[in-house]
C-alpha cells in the first residue's frame, strides 16, 4: 500500500492542470452538492479515465457522511458504489481496496465481504496485504467468524498469511472473536511482530479476563508503546485495581493524553475525586475529553457545584468548545443546583450550535428544566425534538411526576405506549412516582401489577415506591404485607420510608418495629432515630423521647445540617445551617437580624389587633 501511494504521487507530478484542479476541488469538497458538481466536471472533461483521480472521488463520496452528518449517512457510499459498479475495469487493487474500506467505514460489514467475494469471482482483482487487513477488521467488528476464517484461508493461499500487517489484523480478529488459541498460534508463527501485534494479543487476553497471560505477554514486550500501556491501564481500571493502575502509570516513560484520562476516569469511577483532580491538575496538556472526564466525575459523585466551577474554568481559561458529552454531563449538575439562568444559557448555546438534534442532549435538557420546576419548558423541548428515544419519554414522565402533575405524567405514558415505545424499568418508576406524589393508590397498584404484562420484573425500587405510596395514605398494614412478600431482602431506604409513614399516622408500635428492622440493615441512619423521637414527642411520651435522644448522643449521631442553594447573577450560592465561614456571613447575619425584627414586629401588630378585636 505504501509503495502504491509513492507511485500515485509520482504519477500526479505528470498530471495536466485540469487534473490537478479536479484533485484540488476534491480535497476541498465538504458537501454532497460539491461532489455532484465535481463529478459533472469529471465527466465533461473525461477525467474519470484517470484511475487515481477516480479512486480519490470514490473516497470523497464515501466520507461525505463524516463531513456532513445531517445528510443521509449512507447516501455517499451508495453513490460511490454505483460509480464503482459502472466502471468497466475494476481490477485495480488500490481502487478495489478503497471501495472495500468505504463499506467498512460506514459499518457495512457484510457489503465489504460480499464485494471482495464478487471481485474475486468476476474480475482479475488480486488482493494484497491491505485488503486482508481491512477485511479482517470488518469481520472482527461484525463478529463474522465463518467469514473471518475464510479470509484467513485466502491470505494463506495467496501468501499473505504471515505478512506483518495482514497477520496482525488476523490476530486482532481472532482475539475479538474470543478465539485466543487461534490468536496465540498465529502470533507465535509470525516471523516479524510490531508493537501493534503484541497489543492486539494482550487486548484479547484482557477482554477474555485472562490477566495472567496479558501481564506475562506485556512483560515480554521489548518495545512497549503507549497503546500497550493504555491497554493494561484500562484493564486494571475496569477491574477496580487502581493501585496496580497507578503503579503502571508511574512506570510509563511517556504518558499520552489517553493514559492521563484513563486514570482520571478510574479515580472518578471509584469515588476518589481528590486523586482524580490531582492528576487532572498535573496534566501537561488537556483536551476536551480530559475536561469532560473530570466534569462528569464530579456530577456522578454528587458534587454539582464543583462540576459547575470546573466548567466555568474550562470556558474562561481555554479555547475549547463544549460538545455533546460536556453538555450531557453538566446539565444534571445545573438541575441539582437549580441554576436555571445558567441552564437557559446552556440551552441557547445548544440551539446556536444545532446540538439539540441529538436525542441525549434533548433528554438532558428536559430533565434539567423539570428539576428546576420549569415543566412547561421541559415539555416544549420534548415537543421540538426531531427524534425521541425511550429515555426522552422517561425524562418527561418523571418531570411531570416530581412537579406533582400525575395526570399529565400518565397521559404522556399512554401516548408513549400508543406510539410504540416500549416502557422499561425507569419508565415504570416514573409512573409509580407520579401516582405516589399525588396519592393515586389504585392507579399505582394497577401499573405495578401491569409491569409483568410489559415483560418487566419489578425491582426493589418499584416495591419501595409502592410501600411509600401506601404508607403516605395510611395503608400501613397493606404496606407491611407488601414488604413481607417482596422477593428481595428489605433495605434501609424502604424501612426509613415506612418509618416516616408510621410517624405520619402516629402508629408508635409499627414505628418501633420498623426501627428495630432498620437497625439490622442500616444502624447508622440517624434520621430514623430523629423520626421516632419526634413521634414520641407528638404523643407526649417524653421519657421515651429522652431515651432516644440519649441513644443518639451515645452513638455520636447528629442531625444532618440543612443545606440550600440559590442562583444570583448566574452564580450559585450555597447556604449550610450553622456555617459562619461564608464570605458574606456578616451581610447574611445583618439581613437575618432585620428579618427577625420585622417578623417580631408583625407578631406585635397581630397581638394588638387581636386584643382590640377582643
Amino acid at each position: 500500500m505504501q509503495f502504491r501511494l509513492m507511485r500515485v504521487n509520482q504519477q500526479q507530478s505528470h498530471w495536466s492542470p485540469i487534473e490537478r484542479k479536479c484533485l484540488f476541488l476534491l480535497q476541498q469538497s465538504k458537501t454532497r452538492a460539491n461532489l455532484l458538481q465535481i463529478h459533472a466536471f469529471m465527466l465533461r472533461n473525461a477525467l474519470e479515465i484517470n484511475l487515481n483521480l477516480f479512486t480519490k472521488f470514490i473516497t470523497a463520496c464515501s466520507s461525505i457522511a463524516l463531513l456532513a452528518p445531517h445528510y443521509d449517512p449512507l447516501a455517499g457510499v451508495v453513490y460511490a458504489r454505483r460509480m464503482f459498479d459502472h466502471r468497466p475495469h475494476r481490477d485495480d487493487s488500490f481502487l478495489c481496496n478503497s471501495m472495500i474500506k468505504a463499506h467498512l467505514g460506514m459499518r457495512q460489514f457484510s457489503e465489504s465481504f460480499t464485494l471482495y467475494r464478487d471481485l474475486r469471482r468476476n474480475t482479475s482483482f488480486t488482493p494484497d496485504s491491505f485488503t486482508f487487513s481491512v477485511l479482517a477488521k470488518s469481520c472482527a467488528l461484525d463478529m463474522a467468524i465463518w467469514e473471518g476464517q475464510e479470509i484467513h484461508s485466502h491470505a494463506l493461499e495467496i501468501g499473505f498469511g504471515l505478512d506483518l500487517y495482514a497477520a496482525t489484523a488476523l490476530v486482532d480478529m481472532y482475539a475479538k472473536f474470543g478465539k485466543m488459541d487461534c490468536a496465540r498460534k498465529l502470533f507465535d508463527e509470525m516471523i516479524e511482530r510490531s508493537p501493534v501485534s503484541w497489543t492486539a494479543l494482550i487486548g484479547g487476553y484482557v477482554r477474555s479476563g485472562d490477566m495472567d497471560n496479558a501481564g506475562k505477554l506485556f512483560d515480554q514486550m521489548t518495545e512497549k508503546d503507549s497503546a500497550a500501556f493504555n491497554t493494561m491501564l484500562d484493564a486494571y481500571v475496569k477491574l477496580g485495581d487502581m493501585c496496580s493502575a497507578r503503579k503502571l502509570f508511574d512506570e510509563m516513560p511517556e504518558r499520552s493524553l489517553v493514559s492521563w484520562t484513563i486514570m482520571i476516569y478510574g479515580y472518578c469511577r471509584y469515588g476518589n475525586l481528590d486523586s482524580a483532580r490531582s492528576l487532572f491538575n498535573a496534566m501537561p496538556e488537556k483536551n476536551l475529553v480530559s475536561w469532560n472526564s473530570m466534569i462528569s466525575g464530579y456530577c456522578q459523585n454528587k458534587q454539582p457545584y464543583e462540576a459547575l466551577k470546573l466548567f466555568h474554568e474550562m470556558q474562561s481559561t481555554t479555547s475549547l468548545e463544549p460538545d455533546k458529552v460536556t453538555l450531557v454531563s453538566i446539565l444534571p449538575a445545573i438541575a441539582d443546583l437549580g441554576a436555571l439562568d445558567f441552564g437557559g444559557w446552556v440551552h441557547r448555546f445548544i440551539q446556536r450550535k444545532k446540538l439539540d438534534r441529538a436525542a441525549n442532549v434533548g433528554t438532558a435538557l428536559i430533565d434539567m428544566y423539570a428539576k428546576c420546576g420549569e415543566i412547561v419548558k421541559a415539555k416544549g423541548v420534548f415537543d421540538n425534538m426531531p427524534q425521541k428515544e425511550t429515555a426522552s419519554w422517561n425524562a418527561l414522565i418523571n418531570g411531570f411526576a416530581i412537579n406533582g402533575c400525575a395526570k399529565e405524567a400518565l397521559e404522556v405514558f399512554m401516548e408513549m405506549n400508543h406510539k410504540g415505545f416500549k416502557p422499561n424499568e425507569i419508565t415504570m418508576m416514573g409512573v409509580l412516582s407520579a401516582c405516589n406524589h399525588s396519592g393515586l393508590v389504585e392507579e399505582g397498584k394497577r401499573w405495578f401489577k401491569a409491569m409483568e404484562g410489559f415483560g418487566l420484573t419489578p425491582e426493589i425500587k418499584h416495591y419501595g415506591c409502592m410501600v411509600d405510596l401506601l404508607g403516605r395514605v395510611g395503608c400501613l398494614e397493606e404496606a407491611e404485607k407488601l414488604m413481607e412478600s417482596m422477593p428481595y431482602e428489605i433495605n434501609g431506604i424502604i424501612l426509613s420510608s415506612f418509618l416516616f409513614a408510621c410517624g405520619q399516622s402516629k402508629d408508635v408500635a409499627r414505628a418501633e418495629r420498623a426501627l428495630k428492622m432498620a437497625n439490622k440493615v442500616d444502624e447508622g441512619n440517624d434520621g430514623n432515630y430523629v423520626m421516632l423521637r419526634n413521634l414520641y414527642a407528638k404523643e407526649k411520651r417524653w421519657k421515651e423521647a429522652d431515651e432516644v435522644k440519649d441513644i443518639m448522643r451515645r452513638n455520636g449521631f447528629k442531625k444532618e445540617a440543612g443545606c440550600s442553594s440559590i442562583e444570583v447573577d448566574s452564580r450559585v450560592w450555597e447556604f449550610v445551617s450553622g456555617d459562619i465561614v461564608n464570605p458574606k456571613w456578616e451581610a447574611i447575619r445583618s439581613v437575618l437580624a432585620q428579618l427577625r425584627a420585622h417578623m417580631k414586629g408583625q407578631d406585635c401588630i397581630l397581638l394588638l389587633l387581636l386584643s382590640y378585636s377582643g
